[in-house]
C-alpha cells in the first residue's frame, strides 16, 4: 500500500511536468542545523538577515510546522543544454545566470505544486503546505536527505540525472509516507567547482561565504560592491553559473522541457549598451515576470556598469558617461569606476563638473579613488 501511494504521487508529479520526486521524513537533515549555525556565527550570510531571523524554524520541517510528518521533494530541470560559460568570452554582453533567463521559477513551480498538493490530499489524506524557496525551508539538505541528489562541494544540489540544473520545491503533509533513502555523495576528489570561483568565495569544501559570491553580490547585496570584487565579476550582471557549470555530472544533463522556463530574448545575455539605457519603467517592462525584476533597476544597473568597466569596449563610453547624471547613487558611483577603466582621459575632463557637485558620500569616494 505504501509503495502504491508513493508511485501514484510520483506519477501525478511527472504528469504535471516535474522531473524528479522523492520522499523524506519531517525530521531535520543530519548536520544541516549545525552548518547553518556556523554559517551565521561567522557572518557569512552578509545582508541576508532573514536567515538569522528564521534560523530555528529552518532547521527542521517540524520546527516550521509541528504537524508535518512527511515531505515530498520535487525537482524541475532548468538546464539549457548549452555551455553557460561561453558568454564570458563576449564581454560586451551581460552574462545572466541560466535560472533567470526565463520566467520566474517561483511561478512555474507553484503552478504545478498547487494541483499536485490537492491530489496528495486526495490520495493520502491530511493537510498539506507547499513551499518554493521563499519560506524558511532548507531545501537542499532536505532534497539530499530524500535522495533527490547530494550537496556538492559548492553547497548546491547535484543530481546524477540532471547535474546542477534542478529547481527544488516541496510539499509538507501531515500524512505518513515512507521515506526514501538518501543519495551518496559522489564528488570524490573533484574540486573543479571550488577552483573556478572568480572571487574565491569557498572557505572550504561544502562551505561558502556569501559576501564574496558573485550571485549574492549581484542579486542580494543592496549597497556598493567592494572594489576588490569588481574586476573578478567580468560581465556577470545577474548571478554566476561558474561552479555549477564545471561539475562533471552535467554530462548527464539535458535541456529543460518546461515551456515557462524557455529563454526570453530580453534576458538572453543582452548587449550592455541596451541595458545601460534602461530607466526604471523600461527596466520593469523588459524584465516583467522574470527573477531579474525583483532586484530592481538600480542594483541591476550597478552590475551592468561594472561589466561595462570590465569590457574594454570603447563604444560603451558615451553610454557609461550618461549614467554620471543618473538619479541612483549606485549607478553614478559605478559609472565613475567604469569610465575610469574605459577612458581615463574622458573622466579627467569631466571631473571638475561632476565631482565638485556630487552630494552622495559614496559617489564622492569613487571620484576621489580615481583621482588618487
Amino acid at each position: 500500500m505504501a509503495q502504491t501511494l508513493k508511485s501514484d504521487i510520483a506519477e501525478e508529479a511527472r504528469a504535471l511536468g516535474f522531473d524528479a520526486v522523492r520522499f523524506t521524513s519531517a525530521e531535520a537533515a543530519q548536520g544541516a542545523g549545525d552548518a547553518l549555525d556556523q554559517f551565521l556565527a561567522e557572518g557569512r550570510e552578509g545582508g541576508m538577515g532573514w536567515l538569522a531571523a528564521t534560523a530555528e524554524r529552518r532547521k527542521a520541517p517540524v520546527a516550521l510546522w509541528p504537524e508535518v510528518r512527511s515531505v515530498i521533494l520535487l525537482g524541475l530541470n532548468y538546464g539549457r543544454g548549452v555551455d553557460p560559460l561561453a558568454i564570458l568570452d563576449e564581454p560586451s554582453r551581460g552574462a545572466i545566470s541560466v535560472y533567470a533567463q526565463g520566467a520566474d521559477y517561483h511561478d512555474a513551480l507553484k503552478a504545478k505544486l498547487k494541483p499536485l498538493a490537492a491530489r496528495v490530499q486526495e490520495l493520502a489524506g491530511g493537510d498539506v503546505k507547499i513551499f518554493v524557496d521563499t519560506a524558511p525551508v532548507m531545501e537542499k539538505p532536505l532534497a539530499a536527505k530524500a535522495g533527490l541528489g547530494w550537496q556538492g562541494k559548492h553547497t548546491n544540489l547535484v543530481s546524477r540525472e540532471f547535474g546542477s540544473w534542478l529547481f527544488i520545491a516541496s510539499i509538507f503533509t501531515t500524512a505518513e509516507i515512507e521515506a526514501d533513502e538518501s543519495e551518496d555523495n559522489h564528488c570524490g576528489a573533484c574540486r573543479r567547482c571550488l577552483d573556478i570561483c572568480p572571487t574565491n568565495a569557498f572557505t572550504a569544501p561544502y562551505e561558502i561565504d556569501a559576501r564574496a559570491c558573485i550571485s549574492y553580490l549581484t542579486i542580494e547585496h543592496k549597497g556598493h560592491i567592494a572594489p576588490r570584487y569588481r574586476a573578478a565579476m567580468g560581465n556577470r550582471i545577474f548571478g554566476c553559473d561558474d561552479c555549477l557549470a564545471v561539475c562533471p555530472w552535467n554530462k548527464f544533463a539535458s535541456a529543460s522541457h518546461e515551456a515557462k522556463l524557455a529563454v526570453r530574448a530580453e534576458s538572453d545575455n543582452p548587449p550592455l549598451a541596451e541595458l545601460l539605457a534602461l530607466d526604471n519603467a523600461a527596466f520593469r517592462a523588459r524584465f516583467r515576470g522574470t527573477p531579474i525584476k525583483r532586484t530592481g533597476r538600480d542594483r541591476f544597473l550597478r552590475n551592468v556598469l561594472i561589466a561595462a568597466g570590465n569590457s574594454d569596449d570603447k563604444n560603451l563610453v558615451p553610454h557609461v558617461e550618461a549614467r554620471l547624471n543618473d538619479e541612483s547613487p549606485l549607478a553614478r558611483a559605478m559609472a565613475v569606476w567604469a569610465l575610469a577603466r574605459l577612458s581615463p582621459t574622458r573622466l579627467a575632463a569631466l571631473r571638475a563638473s561632476f565631482a565638485a557637485t556630487e552630494s552622495d558620500p559614496d559617489v564622492r569616494d569613487e571620484w576621489l579613488a580615481v583621482a588618487a
